[in-house]
């Protein structure tokens, strides 16, 4: 696998919160495994929101879910993930495989029916390629305060990211009802 498909997100969202079931369903996913920080909450968050417990609690219905964060502190990750009631690891290390092997062990689910989900490139998408998940990008959640043209690192990733041939495009997804 060449550079630019390991930096090639399977599906691109808006927000965590327009991954829906049916598009789980559609991709045939049984997991997903969630990055945290900005993919989930804003960097400061010290637990979820009430639509963010809402979503994890549609979302648990359809796959078995698994953070996993880069962020090295116990207890803000802890809290966050006790606020959803989901396991968790943390200092992660991404795009380091180590921890997400071991959430999809875990989940005792094979890679390829695990979604890897997160707002970052060269860590979220870079290590669900490198284990071939099928790999969902969606934009930051930022404070109400803070422009997303004010994500050097991310804007930079994408900017090498189409430098390189990846097709960092949000898709059209199918608002779906019930």
């Amino acid at each position: 696998m060449n550079l630019n498909q390991l930096l090639q997100p399977d599906l691109i969202l808006g927000s965590i919160l327009n991954l829906t079931p049916d598009i789980v369903k559609e991709y045939q996913l049984k997991g997903l495994v969630l990055d945290v920080d900005e993919t989930l909450v804003p960097f400061n968050a010290v637990d979820a929101s009430s639509e963010l417990q809402n979503w994890v609690q549609e979302m648990r219905e359809v796959v078995s879910l698994w953070l996993v964060s880069n962020n090295i502190s116990e207890s803000r990750i802890g809290n966050i993930a006790r606020s959803l009631d989901l396991p968790y690891y943390l200092s992660a290390a991404k795009p380091s495989r180590r921890k997400i092997r071991a959430a999809l062990e875990q989940m005792d689910l094979p890679a390829n029916q695990v979604g890897m989900v997160g707002d970052r490139l060269f860590t979220d998408v870079l290590v669900g390629n490198r284990l071939e998940m099928f790999t969902i990008l969606v934009e930051p959640i930022v404070h109400a305060d803070v422009a997303m043209r004010s994500h050097p690192i991310r804007n930079f990733e994408v900017w090498i990211s189409e430098v390189l041939g990846a097709n960092i495009q949000q898709k059209k997804t199918k608002v779906h009802t019930n």
